[in-house]
């Protein structure tokens, strides 16, 4: 799950890359700290003592990954964005998401 949350961050840097240079402190940094914010959350998560912790910090991966959804849908959008590059980045966040929301429901 980390793996598959770290992968999509190297995707998301690789191609906000090619944003527009006044995004650079808007929607591409938004976007690459939501992203890391997945895999930041879910290894803190592992570091804790109980799986009502690690289940909290799931969910808060689960929430940033929610919120890098719509901020792929906002650059796809606004033509940041092809439509394939958005749906294979889309795919790996739903697939993460998924990943997520199996594992928090096993530790409840």
């Amino acid at each position: 799950m980390w793996q598959k949350a770290h992968e999509l961050v190297l995707d998301i840097y690789r191609q906000t890359r090619e944003f527009p240079a006044e995004e650079r402190f808007g929607l591409t940094a938004h976007l690459r700290k939501t992203a890391t914010s997945i895999g930041s959350n879910i290894a803190e998560g592992c570091g804790r003592n109980s799986d009502q912790e690690m289940a909290r910090f799931l969910s808060m991966a689960a929430g940033s990954a929610s919120e890098t959804e719509y901020q792929l849908r906002l650059a796809h959008d606004l033509g940041y964005l092809s439509p394939q590059i958005h749906e294979d980045l889309n795919t790996q966040v739903n697939e993460v998401k998924r990943m997520l929301n199996s594992f928090i429901q096993k530790l409840r």
